[in-house]
């Protein structure tokens, strides 16, 4: 078992920035962020491996987020940068104990509670 809590999220102009943090109760997990707009499937966001650091990132957002981690403190991090409106969602944290970074819900097995993202125009 592993407890995920997630910070960060709020409210911003377009065109504004924000981080959200991910931190995880325990190591060796690969990490995914995941997000879900109101009437819309969750869908991933982007994801980091813990075993070589590599990560990944969906081409709705590539080039203005960025998905890092620092392992000694458990924690994974997405910058999010040059928001949009169709940014706003809730976004989740995810892990899975495995190495490889998966872009489907079914994959991971702990979730975090959410952080609210509105991005306002």
């Amino acid at each position: 078992q592993v407890q995920l809590v997630e910070s960060g999220g709020g409210l911003v102009q377009a065109g504004g920035s924000l981080r959200l943090s991910c931190a995880a109760s325990r190591p060796r997990y690969t990490m995914g962020w995941f997000r879900q707009a109101p009437g819309k499937e969750r869908e991933f966001v982007a994801g980091t491996s813990w075993s070589d650091g590599s990560t990944y990132v969906a081409d709705s957002v590539k080039g203005r987020f960025t998905i890092s981690r620092d392992n000694a403190k458990n924690t994974v991090y997405l910058q999010m940068n040059r928001l949009k409106p169709e940014d706003t969602a809730v976004y989740y944290c995810a892990a899975r104990p495995r190495s490889i970074v998966r872009l489907t819900t079914d994959e991971y097995d702990f979730w975090g509670q959410g952080t609210q993202v509105t991005v306002s125009s």
